[in-house]
């Protein structure tokens, strides 16, 4: 299916106090996105840390997105994971939440075939009405999604897109040759947004916009308008706030960022750790350079 996510969307971080989530500051959180202009949240996605939460946090946090949210930007619940059968059971349960779409990861440790892969995303489809984005990232997962294999998952009838992260234009290209008309192109690196967007891709699924939401929908709007001189000038804006992003694994930089600005984002879950503060004095720097006002 095409037409599904159109963009920006963003990769949410979920805000954590000592005996859970921290609701109240995620609420704030999704207010600055949709006063930003993001089109789109994605929650339990990487930058999410779900692989730190239990099933009752999850829950408790889809539900939440969906009340304050009240419809008025897509919500996209990540479910994938290792195990199939608990993938197939929370996408089911985020259908029934309200989610407007799934976010499927590969599945990560088990090095899965590329025919496993596509048995995967065929048992999440099929399990939902919703539309699917598989997101492929194999430096976190083991497992690469190959252009001819996305192929074959893109027949798939409520396959709505990759999300592509693998961080091989070469590849990225070769994949939107073989889906397009299919599905849609999405680009999960911010590094490479603008690239991924010249090669047909229809959205973003930024973790930079966490901060500065504002700038990457302008990228976006840019390219969609066809003016290349306005991308490339934010582009260039945005890629000095994107390398420090990823000063640290995500998302530990961001949630060190969005403190800055005045969340009570919280610290990363373990093992992540907090952000060294060598990089602190590069990100808040980097951030202030950019224009966003530090006020932590």
């Amino acid at each position: 299916m095409i037409g599904f996510l159109k963009g920006s969307a963003t990769a949410m971080i979920t805000p954590f106090t000592e005996s859970g989530v921290n609701f109240d500051a995620f609420g704030k959180m999704i207010e600055y996105q949709i006063a930003g202009g993001t089109d789109a949240l994605v929650v339990l996605g990487t930058t999410g840390e779900p692989a730190t939460m239990t099933e009752e946090e999850k829950e408790a946090l889809m539900r939440y997105a969906v009340k304050a949210c009240a419809g008025r930007v897509k919500l996209i619940f990540g479910t994938g994971g290792n195990n199939t059968e608990k993938a197939v059971r929370m996408t089911k349960l985020a259908e029934v939440i309200g989610a407007d779409g799934i976010l499927a990861v590969t599945p990560y440790y088990n090095k899965c075939t590329q025919n496993g892969l596509i048995a995967y995303y065929r048992a999440i489809c099929g399990a939902t009405k919703l539309p699917v984005i598989c997101y492929n990232v194999p430096s976190r997962t083991g497992v690469n999604i190959l252009p001819e294999t996305m192929e074959k998952i893109a027949e798939i009838p409520n396959m709505a897109g990759i999300k592509e992260a693998s961080g091989n234009m070469t590849q990225v290209l070769d994949t939107a040759r073989r889906i397009r008309g299919k599905c849609d192109l999405y680009s999960g690196e911010d590094a490479l947004n603008l690239p991924i967007l010249c090669a047909g891709g229809t959205a973003v699924i930024s973790v930079v916009s966490n901060l500065a939401p504002k700038a990457v929908k302008e990228l976006v709007c840019a390219v969609e308008a066809c003016d290349l001189k306005k991308a490339n000038e934010l582009n260039d804006r945005l890629a000095p706030l994107s390398k420090a992003c990823f000063v640290e694994v995500n998302p530990i930089p961001a949630k060190a960022g969005m403190a800055m600005l005045g969340f009570d984002a919280g610290e990363p879950r373990a093992p992540l750790t907090p952000l060294e503060e060598a990089h602190a004095t590069v990100l808040r720097d980097t951030m202030s350079a950019f224009g966003l006002e530090i006020k932590a």
